[in-house]
C-alpha cells in the first residue's frame, strides 16, 4: 500500500545517526550557510528549517528543489566539519512511503533458540541485496514473531517511494535468500507498530 507521505518541499538526507546528532548540533548554522550558497547561485528555493528524523535530516524549503538546489545542497553537507561522509547517502525530495513485509523467514535463522533475527541484521541484508539498491527506509525495519510456538517471523518495512508506488509494485513477489532460506516481499497496509 503506498501512501502520500511530506511535501515534495522536503529535501530528505539519508544519514546515520551518528552523522544526524552532530549535523543538528548546529542546525540553524547549516540553515544560512546552505541559504547563503544557494543564493549565490541565484537559485529562488531557500530552507526554512531542518528537523532531525530517525533514519535521516529533512530540509524543509520555501519550493520544490531543482535537481541543481539538491546538488548545492549535498555538497554543502558532504563539506560539513564532523561528518562522515561515507555514511551519508543520495538526498532525494520525498512523495510517498509504501509498507511492505518480507515472510517465510524463520524467527531464530540460526537453529539455536538465542539469536533471533534483529532489525539490524535484517538492514546489514538489505543493504547488501541488490534488489534492494535505490530503495532508502523511511524508518526502522521491525521484526515480529508470527505466533508464540511458531519458529517464524515477519519483517515491516516502509520505505520512500514515487508517486505511482513504482519502487514498490518493483519488489512486491520478489523473492531473495537469508542465509539457506528463501523469503519473499509482499504489499502490506501500515503497520501501527511501524511509524
Amino acid at each position: 500500500m503506498t501512501m502520500k507521505g511530506p511535501s515534495r518541499k522536503h529535501v530528505i538526507i539519508p544519514m546515520s545517526n551518528d552523522n544526524n546528532m552532530k549535523f543538528m548540533k548546529n542546525s540553524s548554522m547549516h540553515v544560512a550557510n546552505i541559504n547563503r550558497a544557494l543564493r549565490n547561485v541565484k537559485s529562488k528555493v531557500l530552507v526554512d528549517f531542518i528537523r532531525s528524523d530517525s533514519l535521516d535530516i529533512t530540509a524543509v524549503t520555501n519550493k520544490v528543489s531543482l535537481q541543481s538546489d539538491l546538488q548545492i545542497i549535498k555538497q554543502y553537507i558532504k563539506n560539513s566539519n564532523n561528518i562522515n561522509t561515507l555514511q551519508v547517502e543520495v538526498l532525494y525530495l520525498s512523495q510517498s512511503k509504501s509498507y511492505l513485509k518480507i515472510i517465510d523467514i524463520l524467527y531464530f535463522p540460526h537453529g539455536n533458540n538465542q539469536d533471533c533475527l534483529t532489525s539490524s541484521d535484517m538492514e546489514s541484508i538489505i543493504k547488501q541485496n541488490q534488489i534492494f539498491d535505490n530503495i532508502t527506509l523511511t524508518s526502522k525495519l521491525q521484526v515480529i514473531k508470527v505466533l508464540p510456538k511458531l519458529d517464524m517471523s515477519i519483517i515491516w518495512i516502509n520505505i520512500w517511494n514515487v508517486q505511482s508506488g513504482s519502487r514498490a509494485k518493483e519488489l512486491i513477489n520478489q523473492c531473495f535468500n537469508i542465509e539457506r532460506y528463501i523469503v519473499t516481499i509482499k504489499g502490506a497496509n501500515m503497520n501501527s507498530g511501524v511509524l
